[in-house]
């Protein structure tokens, strides 16, 4: 007797997935998440291969199409079950759940795939995710992506010491805990970014900063800071001749830890035998008070300043010292005008020959100028203009050597001063020294005093040595003890001033 074939009834037709798919939400989702699919692995191959790819690849690729292409697998199912619940309106007698029966080849063969298609997507989605993770801790994502409110901090990293060392290093260090804390407030970031409420310029100094020795310290040792180091400084007079002078200094970096040298100098602060706390304004540029605690006796001593006030000290934020308290600017520097020009002709990318270079180069970079562009095109203009104008056969006669003074104008402008998000060597300070800012006279200035009489000291030679310096153009050599330094003016009592009552970085005395 031959064998009676089975006809598939209605409800089958109708619970058929194929059928099932007839809807426009499941379509959707598929052509969605097909589109989503293919743009990933376009974008994953020029990230791959590519040579200079844009940070935005790397968003599109591991953070907004995967969003996608999850949106439209997720349309899919949805599709189904909205088609499925529709169809039971009209037909009672249909069950409320699909049956499995995996002896029947087209549910096997489906159910065969679908799990495929599971460890597939979970395999892809664990190395996507990883490629997402990795891509938002590159300095790309953290300089380029948001492009006007990161540039300034940006290309001050390029230029900076710490160029090879990723953003992430030292805001966010290792451990998942600062990492979740970092992408949260890093969304909060993103809104304010969106919405264009973020501040001109960021606010510094950055209130929730990892401890320096969570950071700084993975990389720098301070129990292996000692000695000293050898700076030299050159700087060139506003006159008509840039006249230069040389300034030799043997800079004490000492050390806080007894075991590892002589336990001295500017690294004596760095919290090992010494911790430091000390109360400041929100810029962390006016201290009026300072607590030492010595912590192989436990002896405290208080200093505060002449002008200090004990209730407004109570208001302040207080904290312990580290490495940023000083190098503040490690990273993002934005040089002063004077010090750029200053380097731009020691190296000759400025020739010092031509007549006033130094100070019509400072006065220009000190100009306030409302964008780059104007200020790229004021260059051009002034700085040639004042040769032809006061010196017409050096203009005449030095082309390339104006034309290359402007270039290198050019270049300082575009890396040290960014108008449109109003960022520059003076709304961020660098605290590394006391030039142009007060820095280490913040605490050493001689006017922080002690109950018992102790004064923090202003003496030169408790950081530095200088070796030698130029005195009416004529280089006085000391020795090893180092000589008192001459300023080239008469000042009088010298620790009666701070270098930066005068010196601020752009058009000086």
């Amino acid at each position: 007797m031959a064998e009676r074939e089975e006809v598939p009834g209605p409800q089958s037709e109708d619970l058929q997935l194929k059928s099932l798919l007839k809807n426009y939400i499941s379509l959707i989702g598929l052509a969605l998440a097909v589109v989503a699919l293919a743009n990933i692995v376009f974008l994953f191959l020029i990230d791959i291969f590519g040579n200079r790819p844009s940070p935005y690849i790397g968003i599109l690729a591991y953070m907004i199409m995967p969003g996608f292409l999850i949106f439209g697998l997720f349309l899919v199912p949805l599709g189904l079950w909205v088609e499925r619940s529709r169809r039971r309106r009209g037909r009672p007698e249909l069950p409320a759940y699909p049956r499995l029966d995996l002896n029947n080849p087209s549910q096997r063969s489906t159910v065969a795939f679908f799990l495929a298609f599971v460890v597939l997507f979970v395999v892809l989605s664990a190395v996507g995710s990883y490629r997402g993770y990795e891509y938002t801790d590159s300095t790309q994502f953290c300089g380029q992506l948001c492009h006007t409110v990161m540039h300034p901090e940006f290309t001050a990293h390029q230029a900076s010491p710490h160029a090879r060392v990723r953003c992430v290093d030292c805001h966010v260090g290792a451990g998942a805990g600062w990492y979740v804390r970092s992408k949260l407030s890093g969304t909060r970031q993103v809104f304010k970014t969106a919405l264009g409420t973020f501040p001109r310029p960021i606010e510094t100094p950055v209130a929730n900063l990892r401890p320096a020795p969570e950071t700084c310290e993975q990389c720098h040792w301070p129990k292996k800071f000692w000695g000293a180091q050898l700076k030299v400084i050159n700087h060139f007079g506003s006159d008509e001749k840039n006249t230069p002078r040389q300034l030799r200094l043997l800079i004490k970096t000492g050390g806080g830890d007894p075991g590892a040298g002589l336990s001295g100098g500017i690294h004596w602060h760095m919290n090992i035998n010494n911790e430091i706390t000390y109360s400041s304004d929100p810029k962390r540029q006016v201290i009026p008070y300072v607590k030492l605690k010595n912590r192989t006796t436990g002896q405290v001593t208080e200093y505060y300043a002449a002008d200090a006030k004990p209730d407004e000290i109570g208001r302040m934020q207080s904290k312990v010292m580290d490495c940023v308290d000083c190098h503040n600017r490690p990273t993002h520097i934005y040089v002063p005008p004077d010090r750029s020009v200053d380097q731009a002709l020691t190296a000759h990318r400025i020739n010092p020959t031509l007549p006033y270079a130094k100070s019509q180069s400072v006065q220009i970079l000190t100009a306030d100028y409302k964008t780059t562009d104007e200020a790229v095109k004021a260059i051009a203009a002034d700085f040639p203009k004042f040769y032809q104008e006061k010196y017409p056969d050096v203009y005449n006669s030095r082309q390339k050597d104006i034309k290359d003074a402007v270039s290198e104008l050019q270049r300082i402008f575009r890396t040290t001063r960014f108008p449109e998000m109003k960022v520059d060597w003076r709304t961020h300070p660098d605290n590394v020294g006391h030039f142009y800012v007060p820095g280490c006279f913040r605490c050493h200035d001689g006017n922080h005093s002690s109950k018992d009489g102790k004064t923090i000291t202003k003496d030169c030679n408790v950081c530095h040595t200088v070796l030698s310096q130029e005195e009416g153009g004529v280089p006085v050599m000391g020795s090893s003890a180092g000589i008192n330094f001459k300023h080239p003016i008469d000042l009088g009592d010298m620790t009666a001033v701070n270098c930066s009552d005068c010196h601020n970085g752009g058009v000086g005395p």
